[in-house]
């Protein structure tokens, strides 16, 4: 991972995503000091899956980025999401989304996996009405090697947010984003296609 690297692919995948899309480049496998690079390559926005390494990272290269969570959101780890993110990717339970204070896309179970987490479908509504500062909707589709099986998930989150009037969707990683774009993603998480740079 160099500077260079990761200012190609980065720049690469947001020409290619278009001015529409926030590029969220995922930290979870970014060790401390190699955010530098990051931050060297011209790097935005990072999106952290761990509470506690948010905070380490926040702590050293606070001003660099701009911060979303893009983990499994604990309510016992609200506060520190709280003090350092602008966005929350991940928000599925009740006890988080009483806690949060900062905007949060609802997480949304289409597959059914019982490893994934979300809420279902129908429960999307019920959350809009308790809490205002959900904007938008996100999903994780299953892995597959096949970048166009997500494209129907995808598509039913679309519908789903514009059946509520949302406008923010958090969809699709480093196999899939390309789909996701064309579904209509406005924020995109990838990884490893930028960090192989």
């Amino acid at each position: 991972m160099t500077p260079a690297g990761v200012r190609a692919a980065y720049e690469r995948i947001r020409g290619e995503a278009g001015p529409g899309v926030t590029v969220v480049v995922a930290t979870k496998y970014v060790a401390l000091p190699e955010m530098a690079i990051l931050a060297e390559a011209g790097v935005e926005v990072v999106g952290e899956n761990r509470a506690q390494d948010l905070l380490a990272k926040h702590e050293a290269y606070g001003a660099a980025f701009r911060w979303h969570f893009i983990g499994r959101l604990q309510s016992n780890k609200v506060k520190v999401v709280n003090r350092t993110c602008e966005l929350v990717h991940s928000l599925d339970s009740e006890s988080a989304a009483r806690r949060l204070a900062v905007p949060a896309l609802l997480e949304v179970s289409l597959a059914g996996e019982a490893t994934k987490s979300g809420v279902p479908p129908d429960a999307v509504a019920g959350f809009l009405e308790r809490y205002p500062t959900i904007r938008g909707l996100m999903t994780m589709p299953p892995f597959t090697d096949d970048p166009e099986a997500s494209r129907p998930l995808f598509r039913r989150l679309r519908e789903l947010a514009a059946r509520h009037g949302l406008r923010e969707l958090s969809m699709g990683t480093s196999q899939d984003w390309r789909v996701a774009v064309e579904e209509g993603a406005t924020l995109i998480r990838v990884g490893s296609v930028v960090l192989q740079g």
